[in-house]
C-alpha cells in the first residue's frame, strides 16, 4: 500500500520535511516513489505539488494523519482534520493522546474526590482493631505451644 508521509531532512535542531510517496512498509527515510512537496515547520510554509498529490491520491495512496492535517490546513484537500496519535515515550511508558489524557485527568479527579469523601477512621479505632487482631492470634499461639 502506498502512503504519503513526511521524510525528515535538514540538520540537527533545524528539521525540514519532504512529502514523499512510498510503500507503507518502507523506512520513512528509505526509497520513495515520488517527492510531492516540502514543509518548513519553523516558517510554517511549504511547497505542495497539488497535481502530483491529487494524482497519487486517485491511485490509492493514503496520507498519514500529519500529512492529511497539513494538506487540509493548506487547502490542498478538503475534509475534517484527524486526531494524531503520538506514541511518544516518556519515562518508559507511552504518553496518551490528548483526549485520553483529559479522560484520565477527569477519572483521577473523581477518584480523588471519592477518597476525600470517604470517612477516615480515627486513630483510636485503628489502634483498637490492631489490639483485637493480637487478642485473636493469642489463643492460636497458645494452642500451638501446648502441642
Amino acid at each position: 500500500m502506498l502512503v504519503i508521509r513526511l521524510n525528515r531532512t535538514g540538520r540537527r535542531n533545524r528539521p525540514f520535511f519532504r512529502l514523499v510517496v512510498q510503500e507503507k512498509s518502507a523506512a520513512p527515510g528509505g526509497r520513495h516513489a515520488d517527492i510531492v512537496g516540502s514543509w518548513n515547520p519553523h516558517k510554517k510554509e511549504g511547497v505542495f505539488k497539488e497535481e502530483k498529490i491529487l494524482h497519487w491520491l486517485e491511485k490509492g495512496a493514503q496520507p498519514s494523519d500529519s500529512v492529511h492535517n497539513l494538506l487540509v490546513s493548506q487547502g490542498v484537500i478538503k475534509g475534517p482534520k484527524r486526531a494524531i496519535k503520538t506514541g511518544a515515550v516518556v519515562g518508559g511508558a507511552q504518553e496518551p493522546a490528548e483526549g485520553d489524557a483529559q479522560e484520565k485527568q477527569e477519572e483521577g479527579a473523581t477518584e480523588k474526590v471519592s477518597k476525600e469523601e470517604a470517612p477516615q477512621e480515627p486513630q483510636e479505632k485503628q489502634e483498637a482493631s490492631k489490639e483485637e487482631v493480637k487478642e485473636a492470634e493469642a489463643p492460636q499461639e497458645k494452642a500451638k505451644e501446648s502441642k
